[in-house]
């Protein structure tokens, strides 16, 4: 009899244990859509520009359009407090419905809005207003489900994590696509009348098939069992504010990277002078590049560990920014663009698979979801958000092509600080 319930116990748990595929498509696909809608309203902004912000000076209307950009990201820290504590008191899956379904309000109130010309200032207002709502429900995406993949598979936490920084090369790679393949296929003239809503139109399809999976999952079985706090903004605040300022520190100098990305179609044709083919290339071999080696480094860390890889990149990074910007802007083409644009890349694929693990544990259990959410949203607001509105007011200031480069080296040192505090953390 009991040799049958010692069988019966056993069947249950392999049936209860969750498909690895499953799992990683249902929590990645919202990240997947978050960062699709980020990459094409980055890539489009000039297009936007002209809808929404027309004035008669380009480069004032281009900053109201990253501003507007900027300024949705202020609100994800909100919707990170609300949604992480959400997630950590009623479950990861309640708090993943949730944000997908408020990113498909934000995506739809885009691709219906008509421009300035038709419907005067109300058009830029609700597309503010889109913004900030997809700002808020992206607030809570990253903590919730990386605890949600973290949680299930705690054996391979550096590998399955790190899907949740490969699909933002997806999103960055079919981004790149549509700009890409629209710039070629459509007239200037095209483009800025309706063909920027394309994009838009096909991430708001995506929607519902991420929220139809979502729905048919379950908790992990470590997240049932713990013990739930009344406040989880309380006890970080209380108790772990050294972790989360490392958290914070951690995310900075790969969130600067990611939106340095979005940016790079607008720092090709306005800074550069090349055409718009040319930074939709550079960024769709970044797109790949992210794709492709961010998982393959999750699995290498599983074998060797996290640190070398995230020293390693950090050093490569600082060392040789300042050089590979100056040397495509002696020689500036299309090729040295791209060249750049994918070193970039690859760097930030080595140190951006290990992050969302080592983020993990750093919190508890109890505040896992809160306290991802919270830094990284911080890190990616103050640090990412407003990346290319920076580089922007940085290179009309200063007249020089190199501030991106300045940027990157600023906030790479941030990160060297804040894994030092992660490695004696660990210790």
């Amino acid at each position: 009899m009991s040799l049958l319930s010692a069988r019966s116990s056993s069947v249950s748990n392999t049936a209860e244990k969750p498909s690895l595929m499953k799992t990683l498509f249902a929590t990645c696909i919202g990240n997947a859509l978050e960062w699709f809608d980020i990459a094409i309203y980055g890539f489009f902004a000039s297009y936007i520009a002209h809808a929404y912000f027309p004035t008669a000076d380009p480069t004032v209307s281009l900053l109201l359009a990253f501003g507007s950009f900027g300024v949705s990201f202020l609100i994800r820290p909100l919707g990170a407090i609300v949604l992480g504590a959400y997630a950590d008191k009623h479950g990861r899956k309640a708090s993943l419905l949730m944000s997908i379904s408020l990113m498909m309000i934000g995506g739809l109130i885009i691709v219906i809005t008509p421009s300035y010309a038709t419907l005067g200032m109300a058009a830029p207002l609700l597309i503010l207003v889109a913004r900030l709502i997809q700002g808020f429900s992206a607030g809570g995406e990253f903590g919730s489900s990386t605890a949600f993949l973290v949680e299930h598979f705690p054996e391979r936490k550096a590998f399955i994590a790190s899907w949740q920084f490969a699909t933002q090369g997806a999103s960055t790679l079919l981004a790149s696509a549509f700009g890409l393949g629209l710039s070629a296929l459509l007239s200037e003239t095209q483009l800025q009348e309706w063909g920027w809503r394309i994009p838009f139109i096909f991430g708001l399809l995506i929607g519902p098939v991420g929220l139809y999976i979502r729905r048919h999952i379950k908790e992990s079985e470590s997240f049932s069992k713990a013990e739930k706090t009344a406040s989880p903004l309380k006890e970080i605040v209380r108790s772990q504010k050294g972790l989360f300022f490392t958290a914070i520190g951690l995310m900075v100098v790969s969130t600067a990277i990611n939106y340095m990305l979005n940016y790079v179609p607008t720092y090709a044709t306005k800074t550069l002078h090349l055409p718009a083919s040319a930074g939709f290339s550079a960024t769709l071999s970044a797109g790949i590049i992210l794709t492709v080696v961010t998982p393959i480094m999750g699995l290498w860390a599983e074998k060797i560990g996290r640190l070398p890889l995230m020293w390693g990149s950090l050093i490569l990074l600082l060392l040789t920014i300042y050089p590979a910007f100056w040397l495509m802007l002696q020689y500036t083409s299309a090729l040295s663009l791209l060249l750049l644009i994918s070193w970039l890349a690859l760097l930030k694929s080595v140190y951006f698979s290990t992050v969302p693990s080592m983020m993990a544990d750093l919190f508890p259990i109890t505040t896992r979801a809160s306290g991802m959410a919270i830094s990284y949203n911080v890190a990616v607001t103050v640090f990412g958000g407003f990346a290319p509105f920076i580089c922007t007011l940085l290179i009309s200031a200063t007249g020089s092509s190199l501030a991106p480069g300045y940027y990157l080296m600023m906030v790479a040192l941030l990160s060297v600080w804040a894994l030092f505090k992660a490695q004696k953390t660990q210790r």
